[in-house]
C-alpha cells in the first residue's frame, strides 16, 4: 500500500467522517463464467491472492476508523464479494438487490436477509432489476443512478419514492462500464470524479451541469477501474494501477491511498465493487 498527498489545487478543506462498511470475503470467488467483459474463465484466478488483497483493503478501512460489517460469503455464488451490488441503504431504508444474470439472482435474497437484520431501516424489494450501489450512488443530499446494463429505468423512479432523495438517471452506453461505480467516483458531497465517454450525450450534458469542477478521469484509467474508489470525504482508498487519476483527485486537495485489487479485477470489481456503504438512520450519509 502506498498513500500519494499532492499539494492540493483546490482551497475547500477535505473533511473526513466516520463510515460503516459492509464486505463479503472472497473465499469462493473464481471466474467460472462470463457475464461482462472483464470476466474470462480461461484465465487462472488465485483465490488466496484475492483473500489477501481484499484483507488488506479491509484492514485500510480499520486504519482509517470506520467499521466494517461481515456478510457472509456462500459457496457458489462466486461474484459475493462484489458486496456493493448487494443493495443500497440510503433516505433511512435498505432496497434489495434484484440481479440481471441468473448466475448472481441468489446474491438478492442473501444480501436482503442480512441487511434486514443488520439495523439500517426496512428492507424494500423493487419491482425490476436493479443492481445496487453498482448503479446508485449517493452525492450529498442526491443519487445518481445508471441504466443502460444492468438497472432497470423504472427502478429510477421506485428509488426515488422509498428514500425520498432526487434521483437522477445517467445513461451507460460502453459495456465494459456496465455499472454506474465503474465510471462515477463519489469524493465527497460535492465532488465527483468520472469517465465522461462512458456516457450518452444527455448523461455527459447532466453530468457536466451539475459537476462543472469534477475530476476527469482518461480513458487509460477508466479502463483499469480507477474510478471504482471509496471516498470517507477525505481519504481516497483506490487502485494502485490509476497513478494520473491519483495524482488528480490528490491535486484537488484529497488524500490517496492505493491498494492493490488485480485479482479481483478479472472479476470486473475493484475497491468500491467490494464495499457496500450502511447509512443507518441517524448516521451521515
Amino acid at each position: 500500500m502506498t498513500i500519494t498527498d499532492l499539494a492540493p489545487l483546490h482551497s475547500r478543506e477535505r473533511i473526513s467522517r466516520p463510515r460503516a462498511y459492509a464486505m463479503t470475503i472472497p473465499t469462493h470467488f473464481e471466474v467460472s463464467y462470463c457475464i461482462n467483459p472483464w470476466m474470462d474463465p480461461a484465465i487462472p484466478v488465485d483465490t488466496s491472492l484475492a483473500v489477501a488483497q481484499w484483507n488488506s483493503l479491509r484492514r485500510t478501512y480499520l486504519d482509517l476508523g470506520h467499521t466494517v460489517d461481515l456478510v457472509p460469503a456462500q459457496p457458489g455464488l462466486p461474484d459475493m464479494v462484489y458486496a456493493a451490488n448487494g443493495g443500497l441503504v440510503a433516505g433511512g431504508v435498505a432496497i434489495a438487490a434484484r440481479f440481471r444474470h441468473d448466475e448472481r439472482r441468489a446474491e438478492g435474497p442473501v444480501y436482503a436477509a442480512w441487511l434486514a437484520g443488520a439495523g439500517v431501516g426496512p428492507v424494500h424489494h423493487l419491482d425490476g432489476i436493479n443492481e445496487g450501489e453498482g448503479d446508485f450512488l449517493v452525492v450529498g443530499d442526491r443519487i445518481l443512478a445508471g441504466t443502460g446494463f444492468r438497472t432497470d429505468h423504472g427502478a429510477h423512479e421506485q428509488v426515488q419514492r422509498l428514500t425520498g432523495m432526487p434521483v437522477v438517471s445517467l445513461e451507460l452506453v460502453d459495456p465494459r462500464y456496465y455499472h454506474l461505480d465503474t465510471v462515477i467516483a463519489v469524493l465527497d458531497d460535492q465532488t465527483i470524479a468520472y469517465h465522461p465517454a462512458a456516457f450518452s450525450a444527455a448523461a455527459q450534458d447532466t453530468l457536466a451541469t451539475l459537476y462543472p469542477d469534477a475530476v476527469i478521469a482518461s480513458d487509460s484509467d477508466a479502463a483499469v477501474l480507477g474510478l471504482n474508489l471509496v471516498s470517507d470525504g477525505h481519504h481516497v482508498v483506490m487502485t494502485d494501477a490509476a497513478p494520473q487519476l491519483a495524482a488528480a483527485i490528490a491535486g484537488a486537495g484529497f488524500s490517496v491511498i492505493e491498494v492493490d485489487l488485480s485479482e479481483l479485477l478479472k472479476g470486473g470489481g475493484g475497491v468500491k465493487c467490494c464495499t457496500l456503504e450502511l447509512r443507518r438512520t441517524g448516521t451521515p450519509s
